[in-house]
């Protein structure tokens, strides 16, 4: 995906330290907790590595040619072979509310639909309002409970997207 000024491309290893920024300032800003989230979560540090695997994918959304953020497709243990989790949606202050998020939540959708899902699983929090009502926009549904085993204890609102 490219315009002039936006660019989504995979994860590369040099990104792994600004998207990690990106991801605990996120928490940070929004008050949330640190602990059995990803803020914590050692793979923060590694997304790169974490993402070269089948079934997997990071994407990354550059900015005039700036890390802004980034959003995957994983398949996360305890999950059924035709669902994935949709992970790692975060955005730097300055990249919201200019249609980045939407066009790296089509990336993901689009990625997982290539991949042979059939659903996309995600997790969140209350602090993350915003990012919740935007899953609702585009058809993710409330579920009473958590599927799969994230180990993000935290996480206390769970959505499915099936297509």
């Amino acid at each position: 995906m490219m315009s002039s000024e936006l660019f989504i491309r995979k994860v590369e290893k040099n990104d792994e330290p600004i998207l990690a920024s990106i991801i605990r300032a996120t928490f940070e800003e929004f008050d949330a907790p640190r602990t059995g989230t990803v803020y914590s979560d050692p793979t923060t540090d590694h997304l790169f590595d974490l993402f070269n695997r089948i079934g997997a994918i990071l994407w990354v959304a550059l900015e005039h040619n700036k890390v802004v953020g980034c959003c995957g497709v994983y398949p996360t243990e305890g999950l059924s072979q035709s669902t994935a989790e949709l992970v790692k949606f975060y955005l730097n202050p300055n990249a919201r509310g200019k249609g980045i998020g939407k066009v790296l939540m089509e990336t993901c959708i689009n990625s997982a639909k290539e991949m042979g899902y059939k659903q996309l699983y995600l997790e969140s929090m209350p602090q993350f309002s915003k990012a919740v009502n935007f899953y609702k926009r585009l058809g993710f549904t409330i579920l009473n409970a958590p599927m799969g085993n994230s180990g993000h204890t935290s996480c206390s609102i769970w959505m499915l997207l099936p297509f």
